[in-house]
């Protein structure tokens, strides 16, 4: 059944190859089968043709002189997650006298909500951008109930989970069931989603199978029992920075490197006395077997499965000459260890750091580096040493995306951490600091947390300091961040808030 499924599959591909080769002379009609090839989640098929049509899309139009909305904002949209920095400018042709966006367009839905996917990739200093995500956003809201289906479950998914910030797997199941709706749908297209989402689907099995192997013969749910049982959800974190079957290798190490650290994470928080988690510090920071006398049972388990999982790839790594990989990857788990450490000192004292104080080791416990890291090793050729010496010296997107990370699970877990004894977040830091509210904090926050997305898509504009595959690990980690942490903590209350988003990337195939 797979081999008659990926016959099928690179049957279809030739045929939309065929499509993309034919020569289309209308510049939307070629955007709307860029767009639908992406948000359909097969875009990854054809990612030399893409590139090869917006490049000629973005010479041919930099006096771009469309005056139809929808048409003017899927150009900028989709030329702007391919890397050009076309203006943001265009859009003026949309506002009125008065300076506002003109009313009348709210009538037209699919340009307002076309629109509002393209704010998303705004960066700093682009005021009008910011109008236009308040203005779509108020128009579309205000309308949503007026609709009918497709069209309202399409503007009430977007206002909920913006395109850009979605796990890609994901919105590719949402938009192939609004897409076999459409009247003006290609059946070709259609049926190629279909299949790769089923196939892919059965891949993701197929290694979570094999994972689950490893993750039993650790024992941790036995052995560890206070600690967080998340393999499937670190999985589904992982297929999230990268779903692609050529990163099979990749998305195994991470699993497992995750995983640990989970472990590790739960140990720091809810666990070891500060005596044992000083004797775990100083083993990690000396990372050799030897180091495991003096340590308690419970942390020898997390100690073995650590050094077991690091020695494996180091030595899959050393085949392909890339084992000084590595090296990177332990010395961010170190510092990460010291940080726990710092945080459980801070607890065990009933200190409250500045803010200040707070982030500089928050940025740090909150994963983010570890994972940037971590995420490359599995990767080929396109990573090299200058990458993994530029991802562990803190680099101003790996920054970025830390405080997406840390401010959005802060703000969304602090109550009930606090309630089972808990270090304090960076609300109670902020709060105690500035004699403020907890929403002033929270404003604070989401500003922040704003500009750190803005800071992403620009660093993510050509010419850009180190290959597109590395920076999108780092943009689809923060979109991992934004779906875990949106509404609640969902990694600790998975079973409520990522069970339906897992049934249906790993469990439920799409009928064909």
């Amino acid at each position: 059944m797979y081999e008659a499924c990926l016959e099928e599959v690179e049957e279809l591909k030739e045929e939309v190859r065929r499509m993309l080769a034919t020569d289309v002379n209308e510049p939307l009609k070629k955007l709307r089968l860029i767009d639908s090839l992406q948000r359909l989640g097969v875009g990854y098929h054809f990612e030399g043709e893409i590139e090869e049509m917006l490049e000629q899309i973005h010479n041919d139009s930099c006096g771009f002189d469309g005056n139809d909305l929808y048409t003017v904002a899927l150009w900028f949209r989709l030329l702007r997650q391919q890397g050009y920095n076309v203006p943001c400018d265009v859009f003026n042709r949309f506002k009125s006298s008065d300076g506002n966006f003109k009313e009348d367009l709210i009538k037209d839905v699919s340009s307002m909500l076309c629109l509002y996917e393209a704010t998303h990739l705004r960066i700093r200093g682009e005021d009008i951008l910011d109008e236009a995500l308040e203005f779509t956003t108020t128009g579309l809201k205000s309308i949503v109930t007026d609709l009918k289906p497709p069209l309202a479950t399409q503007v009430m998914h977007a206002l909920r989970q913006p395109l850009h910030k979605g796990m890609q797997r994901i919105e590719a199941r949402h938009y192939i069931s609004i897409y076999q709706e459409d009247k003006t749908k290609n059946e070709i297209l259609l049926k190629l989603a279909k299949q790769d989402f089923n196939l892919l689907q059965s891949i993701y099995l197929q290694e979570l199978s094999q994972l689950s192997k490893w993750y039993k013969e650790l024992a941790f749910a036995s052995k560890l029992p206070y600690a967080r049982d998340r393999l499937v959800e670190c999985y589904f974190w992982t297929v999230g920075v990268y779903f692609e079957p050529n990163y099979a290798h990749a998305r195994k190490i991470l699993t497992k490197t995750t995983v640990l650290t989970s472990a590790i994470d739960d140990t720091y928080d809810a666990y070891g006395t500060l005596e044992e988690l000083q004797l775990f510090t100083n083993a990690i920071q000396r990372w050799e077997l030897s180091a495991l006398d003096g340590l308690p049972e419970y942390m020898k388990v997390i100690y073995t499965g650590l050094l077991d999982v690091y020695n494996e790839t180091e030595e899959e790594l050393r085949k392909e000459g890339r084992s000084y990989r590595v090296n990177y990857a332990k010395e961010v788990m170190k510092s990460i260890v010291r940080s726990y450490f710092t945080e459980a000192k801070w607890f065990n004292d009933g200190y409250i750091p500045t803010f200040k104080e707070y982030m500089q080791n928050a940025l740090i416990t909150s994963g983010i580096t570890t994972l940037a890291v971590n995420s490359l090793l599995g990767m080929g050729d396109v990573v090299t040493k200058e990458v993994f010496d530029w991802a562990t010296n803190q680099p101003k997107v790996v920054k970025d995306l830390s405080i997406i990370g840390r401010l959005n699970n802060d703000v969304v877990s602090h109550k009930f951490e606090q309630e089972r004894g808990h270090v304090c977040s960076a609300v109670e830091c902020y709060v105690k600091e500035y004699d403020v509210s907890e929403q002033e904090a929270y404003d604070v926050f989401n500003k922040r947390v704003i500009d750190g997305w803005k800071d992403i898509n620009q660093a993510c504009m050509k010419p850009i300091a180190f290959p597109m595959p590395v920076l999108l690990r780092y943009v689809n980690l923060a979109r991992s961040f934004y779906l875990i942490y949106k509404d609640t903590d969902g990694y600790t209350f998975a079973h409520e808030a990522l069970k339906e988003f897992i049934t249906s990337l790993f469990i439920d195939p799409i009928c064909m």
